[in-house]
């Protein structure tokens, strides 16, 4: 923060020293109070109102060490300096462990001291936007609810997230669990990492690995370039392993060794790679009965399911549709700038009576083409209605007539769309099964409800 709006807390046993010090700060621009001792010290560290402290080691009650510690315990955002007439390296090592900022020696330079103090607040600037910005990402992925299951599901990502304990997250398909596994991650120690996430499903078989570990150049047709894979992106932070129970059986063995010795080996590449990764994964398919038919590890299963998250559908907590549509509404037409619109009471009671296959995402959809389409302050059943079902062709009395398009492509691309999509409806929301019904790869799947929006 700049100088003048910071202020510093001089803990020194001579008055000489500390009135040197406040005459130098304030001609630098800072504001500063005193305390003679270390209890003092303690008690003056509490006021909000103080920004850094500069902590002589030697002083009379508690010596500076000691006050640097219950600082910590207290506020353990606030930067402190420390400062000694008898410094030696045991002490500054010991002063930097128990989290000072720096240590000077004295007698020091008016620049060192300076350009101490600026890099500390400068510090502790960015570790307040980084939490502020944490506390942000939060709130965009809250899980939103007041169902006995929301209540109970929040309470048990409370427990998990400050843990390293692998969790399982299932569900099907919209329920929300990329959402549960950010918010392990969001409150958990590993906040402060990059989030990385992962569909299995989505990769094709050949690609797993490379995808997973990274490749170097000239490892495989195509590699033009070395490439870092999900698990070192991750480092440092969580990887989210979205339908785990697509992934291939030959890669579940090189997953297990990842996830257990924390190492991983590029393709094309002899060098292992150590790595620090929180991996939480998750699926909508019954990975017990697959453990059963041997296509998928039982390693593997017992290494991820250490602790099961599951996910309810949104038939079963219809309580939280109210909410939840209210939430969709004012974020989309913040989102595209459109004035504040509301849902009238017929609306709410059409959206508490849909089956909702697709979940809470089809939700958020519906919501989202609503709030875009409707007309007036009110969005009302109709325009929930034009979203959720394929529009009318009131000229033709009746379904929606298909050659009213002009181009064989927007026909072609029409009539996939549909044909998905109550495909979808069909197999409730579930991809493996739609996939394996219509015949078509997983990958080349997902690429197309990508493309139409139906994700």
């Amino acid at each position: 923060m700049p100088a003048e709006t910071a202020t510093i807390l001089i803990v020194d046993d001579h008055r000489a020293v500390r009135e040197e010090l406040a005459f130098q700060l304030g001609y630098d621009g800072f504001r500063t109070t005193e305390a003679s001792d270390g209890p003092a010290a303690v008690l003056a560290a509490a006021d909000p109102a103080v920004d850094l402290v500069l902590l002589d080691v030697k002083l009379p009650g508690l010596d500076g060490l000691e006050v640097l510690a219950r600082i910590k315990q207290s506020r353990p955002e606030l930067p402190v300096v420390m400062i000694s007439g008898h410094g030696d390296l045991d002490t500054a090592v010991l002063a930097v462990r128990r989290g000072a900022y720096d240590f000077l020696q004295k007698p020091f330079a008016n620049d060192r001291l300076l350009l101490s103090l600026k890099n500390a607040l400068r510090s502790a600037r960015l570790h307040d936007d980084n939490r502020t910005l944490r506390a942000a990402l939060a709130a965009d992925h809250e899980l939103l609810g007041q169902s006995p299951a929301l209540l109970q599901l929040r309470s048990l990502v409370q427990k998990l997230a400050p843990t390293q304990v692998p969790a399982l997250i299932t569900g099907e398909n919209g329920t929300g669990k990329e959402l549960v596994a950010r918010q392990l991650h969001l409150q958990g120690r590993s906040a402060d990492g990059p989030f990385v996430a992962l569909n299995c499903a989505a990769i094709p078989a050949d690609l797993v690995e490379s995808e997973l570990f990274g490749h170097e150049k000239g490892a495989f047709t195509g590699a033009i370039a070395a490439r870092p894979g999900a698990f070192e992106q991750a480092d440092g932070g969580t990887l989210f392993l979205d339908e785990v129970g697509d992934m291939p059986l030959p890669m579940q063995a090189k997953l297990l060794r990842a996830l257990q010795e924390q190492v991983v080996q590029r393709v094309g590449s002899q060098q292992p790679r150590s790595v620090s990764v929180r991996v939480v994964a998750a699926t909508n398919q019954d990975l017990e009965r697959m453990v059963a038919d041997k296509s998928f590890r039982e390693d593997l299963y017992y290494r991820l399911h250490v602790v099961r998250i599951h996910l309810p559908p949104l038939r079963e907590r219809t309580g939280d549709i109210e909410l939840l549509a209210q939430h969709f509404l004012t974020a989309a037409l913040a989102r595209h700038g459109m004035p504040k619109r509301r849902l009238t009471a017929a609306a709410l009671g059409w959206l508490a009576a849909q089956p909702w296959p697709g979940n809470v995402r089809q939700l958020r959809n519906v919501l989202e083409g609503a709030a875009v389409l409707a007309s007036g302050s009110e969005v009302d059943v109709e325009d929930l209605r034009a979203v959720a079902t394929p529009v009318p062709n009131r000229s033709h009395g009746g379904g929606t007539d298909w050659f009213d398009f002009a181009k064989l492509e927007d026909f072609r691309a029409a009539t996939e769309k549909e044909f998905l999509r109550r495909k979808l409806l069909e197999f409730g929301g579930n991809i493996k099964r739609t996939a394996e019904n219509i015949e078509l790869q997983r990958s080349n799947l997902y690429k197309k409800l990508e493309r139409y929006g139906l994700k």
